[in-house]
């Protein structure tokens, strides 16, 4: 195995332990949510201020949850992931010139 495929391989693992840890964040958080709907009933319906009760608050604060954790994957996929495979991607490419017809 060359060093390209091994830096590749790593790569990936590197993207599902990522994608991996996201992903049981976002479950927690979900489930977490379903499980106090299911348990514990008045509590999410306590009062935060008037108007706005504890389940409809965590409820928006999972929909946000969930768009943080997509920002903190895109930051990693553009600042680290999506380099790495350009950089190797082109050490793999041989160096040809493109005839334009």
């Amino acid at each position: 195995m060359n060093d390209r495929t091994k830096a590749l391989q790593a790569l990936a693992a590197e993207r599902w332990r990522i994608s991996l840890i996201l992903s049981g964040a976002m479950i927690f958080i979900y489930f977490g949510f379903i499980l106090l709907i299911a348990f514990n009933k008045p509590l999410l319906g306590s009062l935060v201020f008037p108007g706005l009760s504890l389940g409809i608050l965590l409820g928006a604060l999972v929909i946000v949850s969930a768009w943080v954790l997509i920002f903190i994957y895109v930051r990693w996929a553009n600042s680290s992931y999506d380099d790495q495979i350009a950089r190797l991607t082109r050490k793999g490419l041989p160096n040809k010139k493109i005839s334009q017809n």
